[in-house]
């Protein structure tokens, strides 16, 4: 018994010696990561680090074991770097570094499991390593913002604690998509999630729902798709999702009873504003600036503070109220296609006869419908039948599925209806007979529901009975035996293409051998390659503006001759001129043909045999061997694709040898440049404010067009008063279209090489070398302030304070008398509306120029500002006759007697074309009956 008293005292002593042992070897190793982390930061000695033992330091806390359990030095302007020891303070609690100047990698923490509190907010880190949260079951509060790290995502060993509640890293450079581990079963208790001013992308996840988080920071980077998570997330107060590529409508906030902040501006939203939120009880801000919001005009409560510029959305009226009830009913079938972008952009105002897109009306009735290639999702809404006038629907060419709705056979003037190549399933409707119904390219038109699902679902094979492995086991047999069966098909189907592709090719060259002239279907191009003279007369068809767009330039194609060369043409339709023929309208490319010259090449005027006036631009070989040949493919695809008044028409290209050449509809007045700037040396008169207006106004339809209402969206990136051409008319058209760049799709951008004019450049283009349509706008707005002063976006030979015409322009337009001095003195300022025109210009000017692209209006914008200054309709004078001879002060009965003296009258035969309306004199006498009426019908009958 004494012996195993002795043993138990023996190894209670050894325990206790070791514990001790070990406990001093742990402070000790405290101390050495408190010095080496004294050492690395560079410490002042204001920190008051001196003594040997650390515990003793200043903003330094241990136990009573002298482990180091805190660290809270911030703001205290420290610089260098954190030393990789720092995972040895296991029993580190705080760790508190935030506004500091501390620079480097960060050190991996794995490990610290008593790691609660982690401020490094506002310092100079560049790193975080991928494990750098690994085993911090301990961490409620984590801060990273304003860092320079580079782009990292969020590490998944953040996963490790689940007893976060707040984790902040805006400004930080995360990337990536927001982890789907954000859930609340991995984040039970976060309440905080602030990552804005970041580089995230992709939708919010899924996982969001159900999260008890109250604040949720997410602006201003690329994050896309809908905010349906939302209405899940019951217990937020604070959401800030502005300046992002969010789109579709809001979903439903009526469960957010505690919402107060609610920022949604600069992203893409559409369909009217949820009656959940304009009357949540709790809501004290909200931005709703910048969107695409459609359907009434919200009125929020007294107590909100709301933020929402009226011309920026989509709204039927600019002040609360009911929306026209044909509205109502076209933003209901909307809503089943979940209020597409191209509707909102497009459908504003409250009158949809007006120039909505995809309607046609008649006598203020909807009749036509026509939503083809849309790109369109959703389902066909049964609120169409409520649109009783309709007589055709076009939904064709989308990716529309549900069913025809049975609601359409209510209209009785339908005449037809045309839903093919979608995803439309179930029964078809009973129509009329004689309605034309087309439904082809929907594979399960026809067929249930049920039946569509059951056959586009495979199920594993085996018996009921079968095992999980035995399962398994089949379907890799079967995946296997697909797996060949599919590489097997692609493999032959290859060697046949390749085949088939040989034989073409050998069929296309013995062609070329045989024909040596270069001629498209509509385009005659007659010159024989033995023509011994270069004067023969040449016959040729240029593509005018009827001709219908082409797709984009092919590659090129080599065509061999014996005389000439190569011939390299670029296949873009009938458009395709000989050499020769440009010669001989230009006179052989002469001096006295050049309508000038630029750093492509030079510009020459030319005649046609039948009169038409064109100019054919002539690429120099320096520019075509260097970058030019990109350009001029460029211009070729572009203006292939588009066709509109503003732009100036491509009528044809050659590509001969050496020799490229475009060929442009002649304008006659030359550039807007000549007219602005040189009009004194080139006998020119100044340009009228009011002929300013309107090429700004023509310049800015034609800019809307490339970037909103074409068939795809365009970027010029090259505005410019000499890329400015005008007609006869003084009319404008944007030229110039070698740097032209399609738009990405929602708000992105895109990065491109610098190009274009310097003092055109907006500031985020010029820098980062990402361009969207909103570079457009900056130069637009550039042009605009050259119109009003008369002054180039770079002039060297002005001091250099004023050199750069939009800082100038922006000092001057402080005040009204600095002002008006800037304003070019060769416009008459004598009429004050001239100059009231001059200032709601001048602003707009501001408005396009505006430093960050989410402040600059969309061309749009620029054109109803714009159209409202040049368009201005005033009646004119009164008279007492109308133009078909009417006095309207008589009265009625006046009125139908001097109808009765005209009456049987000679020259008005019954059977002459009077009774018809013409169309090159309305001015006539009372005819006997109104047009369209019955032969029976007098005078009497109009009692």
């Amino acid at each position: 018994m004494k012996t195993l008293i002795g043993l138990k005292l023996v190894t209670f002593l050894v325990l206790g010696i070791s514990a001790l042992f070990f406990g001093v070897v742990q402070s000790q190793d405290d101390a050495s990561v408190m010095l080496a982390l004294k050492k690395s930061l560079n410490s002042p000695q204001e920190l008051g680090w001196l003594d040997p033992d650390p515990c003793k330091w200043d903003h330094v806390g241990c136990s009573d074991d002298k482990r180091v359990t805190r660290i809270q030095i911030g703001h205290k302007n420290l610089q260098g770097n954190l030393p990789q020891e720092l995972s040895k303070l296991t029993q580190l609690e705080r760790l508190e570094l935030q506004w500091n100047n501390i620079s480097g990698p960060l050190p991996s923490l794995s490990g610290l499991s008593s790691l609660q509190v982690l401020m490094l907010s506002n310092n100079q880190f560049s790193f975080i390593p991928a494990d750098f949260f690994t085993g911090m079951s301990s961490l409620q509060s984590v801060e990273v913002d304003n860092n320079p790290l580079l782009g990292w995502e969020i590490p998944e060993s953040l996963k490790n604690a689940s007893s976060l509640k707040n984790f902040s890293a805006n400004s930080a450079n995360v990337s990536g998509k927001i982890p789907s581990f954000f859930s609340p079963d991995e984040f039970p208790g976060l309440v905080n999630l602030h990552l804005a001013l970041n580089n995230l992308e992709g939708e919010l996840p899924s996982s969001f729902s159900g999260l008890l988080l109250e604040s949720l920071w997410l602006n201003g980077q690329k994050l896309s798709g809908g905010i349906d998570v939302l209405q899940n997330m019951t217990f937020l107060k604070e959401v800030w999702l502005h300046s992002n590529g969010f789109s579709g409508p809001l979903p439903d906030f009526s469960g957010l009873k505690d919402l107060e902040v609610l920022n949604l501006r600069d992203n893409s939203f559409t369909g009217p504003l949820p009656a959940s939120l304009v009357n949540l009880e709790s809501l004290k801000f909200v931005n709703l600036t910048n969107n695409l919001f459609q359907g009434p005009m919200p009125k929020f409560k007294d107590s909100v503070s709301v933020d929402l510029t009226k011309d920026t959305n989509s709204f039927c009226l600019p002040q609360p109220g009911d929306c026209d009830p044909r509205v109502n009913t076209l933003l209901s079938i909307a809503k089943a296609m979940d209020y597409p972008r191209k509707f909102a952009e497009n459908w504003k105002g409250n009158e949809p006869c007006a120039d909505w897109f995809g309607l046609t009306c008649t006598n203020g009735n909807i009749t036509i419908v026509n939503f083809q290639k849309m790109g369109l999702s959703g389902t066909i809404s049964p609120e169409f039948a409520s649109l009783k006038s309709l007589q055709r629907l076009v939904l064709a060419d989308n990716n529309l599925t549900g069913t025809i709705p049975e609601e359409l056979t209510t209209l009785t003037g339908l005449a037809e209806l045309d839903v093919s190549n979608n995803q439309i399933y179930g029964k078809v409707p009973a129509f009329r007979n004689n309605m034309i119904l087309k439904t082809g390219g929907n594979p399960d038109i026809g067929k249930d529901k049920s039946d569509v699902t059951s056959q586009g679902s495979t199920s594993p094979g085996g018996s009921p009975g079968s095992g999980s492995d035995g399962d398994a086991q089949a379907s890799r047999k079967k995946s296997n035996r697909w797996i060949g069966i599919v590489l097997f098909s692609v493999i032959g189907g290859v060697f046949v293409l390749c085949f088939i592709g040989a034989a073409a090719f050998c069929l296309y060259r013995s062609k070329q051998k045989r024909f040596s002239q270069v001629q498209s279907p509509n385009t005659v191009v007659m010159q024989p390659r033995n023509s011994g003279s270069d004067n023969d007369s040449v016959k040729i068809t240029v593509a005018g503006s009827s001709v219908v767009s082409v797709g984009a330039v092919s590659e090129v194609h080599t065509v061999s001759t014996s005389e000439t060369g190569d011939i390299q043409m670029v296949e873009a339709g009938n458009m395709v001129i000989s050499i020769q023929v440009l010669k001989n309208v230009t006179n052989n490319f002469s001096e006295e043909n050049i309508l000038g010259q630029g750093g492509f090449g030079t510009v020459y005027k030319g005649e046609l045999h039948d009169g038409t006036k064109i100019a054919v631009k002539r690429m120099d070989c320096g520019f075509i061997a260097g970058k030019g040949l990109t350009e001029f493919k460029s211009e070729i695809a572009v203006l292939t694709k588009v066709r509109h008044r503003h732009l100036v028409g491509l009528l044809g290209y050659c590509l001969d040898g050496n020799e490229k050449l475009l060929v442009y509809e002649y304008m006659p007045q030359g550039t807007l440049s000549s007219h602005l700037f040189n009009w004194r040396e080139e006998a020119l008169k100044p340009l009228e404010w009011t002929k300013r207006l309107t090429i700004a106004l023509d310049v800015a339809r034609g800019v809307e067009y490339l970037h909103s209402l074409a068939h795809q969206s365009f970027i010029h990136r090259d505005l410019k008063p000499s890329n400015i051409l005008l007609g006869d008319d003084m009319r404008a058209k944007v030229a110039d279209f070698g740097l032209v760049r399609l738009a990405p799709e929602g708000k992105g951008s895109i990065q491109t090489r610098i190009a274009g004019t310097f003092g055109y450049l907006a500031p985020e283009y010029a820098v980062t070398g990402r361009v969207t349509t909103k570079v457009d706008v900056f130069s637009f707005g550039v042009i605009l302030m050259e119109l009003i002063t008369g002054r180039k976006a770079l002039d060297e030979s002005q001091p250099e304070e004023s050199m750069h015409l939009v800082s100038w322009f922006r000092r001057m337009h402080l005040n009204k008398d600095t002002f008006r001095k800037a304003i070019d003195p060769a416009i008459d300022l004598s009429d004050q509306e001239t100059l009231a025109s001059i200032s709601t210009v001048a602003e707009l000017a501001g408005h396009c120029c505006a430093r960050e692209p989410y402040q600059r209006p969309d061309m749009g914008h620029a054109v109803n500002v714009l159209s409202s200054l040049v368009e201005l309709w005033k009646p004119s004078e009164q008279s007492s006759d109308d133009i078909y001879g009417i006095d309207l002060d008589m009265s009625l009965p006046q009125a139908l007697k001097k109808w009765q003296s005209y009456e049987g009258s000679a020259h008005m035969d019954s059977s002459s074309s009077s009774y018809l309306p013409s169309l090159d004199n309305t001015q006539t006498s009372i005819p006997i009956r109104p047009y369209g009426f019955a032969e029976s019908f007098t005078s009497s009958d109009g009692r």
